[in-house]
């Protein structure tokens, strides 16, 4: 794929209506969004809904508008949202990650979708991709306007960042880390702004890279799926939030409502959403999508399960 001159790594289908929409979220952070229905939807009846969130460093112009629109053209109100401080929404400084204001970005996301007249409040679900899959089911699990919660790819940021890939990390290396974040306040305070980790290289070479950053240069370097909104950074005293935070923590308050996991066999990330099935103690669906990288759960139409998806929204909603 590569980027239409709308500014979309996807292209529009005549069988869909995308209007670009504005609305605060409860910090008072304006969040960009766009809403997708399908050019045929009768706005006299309330319609199910679901709010779409990108991977970490993505934007809406990537993966979840690609979502948005497969699931518009089979009924469904679905808005694709930039994550605050991202994208086109606003919040200062730009580029921070944080946990709880992500998994609130969700909700703004259910309050808008709420206010339409064809949506029915009481049938409203989330798709998080990457890392909002850890996000989308922080916000399932305080929020119960979120009806049913699916992931894809999923990523649990805060896990990493607390315990480190494949919760490999030691006690003393967290503690390093949280060192080196507090060093690094201190540098902001001195520099009048805060410092960025690495962005996306400008040109596309995966050569002398490990497997999984190759993959991600893939989509997000590469024509395929890059986006200038879509950088790659994030603050680096944003960590510290994520150490703190523990998304996941409280899985069992999402219970009775169900959980669909869809990760793909291929996937680097496929253990966390095997380690949240597990977890889960409501009804939870594993689906391993035969051939699928990470990557390809992003945007590739052809192998992301959106019978499954339709399947488990309409059963749900």
């Amino acid at each position: 794929m590569s980027l239409h001159i709308d500014g979309y790594t996807f292209a529009l289908d005549p069988q869909v209506t995308r209007k670009h929409v504005r609305y605060r979220n409860r910090y008072g952070i304006e969040i960009a969004a766009d809403l997708y229905t399908a050019t045929s939807l009768d706005r006299d009846v309330r319609h199910p809904g679901i709010v779409i969130g990108p991977p970490h460093s993505g934007v809406k112009e990537q993966g979840p508008g690609v979502y948005a629109q497969e699931l518009a053209k089979r009924g469904f109100v679905a808005l694709a949202f930039d994550p605050s401080y991202n994208g086109e929404s606003g919040g200062e400084p730009r580029r921070v990650t944080s946990p709880e204001i992500f998994a609130e970005d969700f909700s703004a996301g259910v309050d808008h979708l709420g206010t339409l007249p064809f949506v029915d409040r009481d049938r409203i679900g989330s798709i998080g991709l990457c890392g909002s899959g850890g996000f989308s089911l922080s916000a399932a699990q305080i929020d119960p306007r979120i009806k049913a919660v699916a992931t894809s790819a999923m990523y649990d940021i805060s896990g990493v960042k607390r315990n480190g890939w494949e919760n490999k990390g030691a006690d003393e290396e967290r503690r390093a880390k949280l060192e080196a974040v507090a060093a690094q306040r201190w540098k902001d305070v001195d520099a009048g702004e805060p410092a960025l980790e690495p962005t996306f290289p400008s040109e596309f070479n995966t050569e002398g890279l490990d497997p999984v950053t190759a993959e991600f240069h893939e989509y997000y370097v590469a024509d395929r799926g890059h986006h200038p909104r879509s950088v790659g950074a994030f603050t680096i005293t944003s960590e510290a939030a994520h150490v703190n935070f523990g998304a996941l923590r409280h899985l069992e308050d999402i219970a009775p409502r169900p959980i669909l996991l869809i990760t793909g066999d291929q996937a680097h990330s496929r253990y966390f959403s095997e380690d949240v099935h597990a977890q889960a103690s409501g009804p939870s669906e594993l689906v391993v999508v035969p051939g699928a990288r990470h990557i390809d759960l992003y945007d590739r139409t052809d192998v992301i399960p959106f019978d499954k998806l339709e399947e488990f929204f309409s059963a749900a909603l």
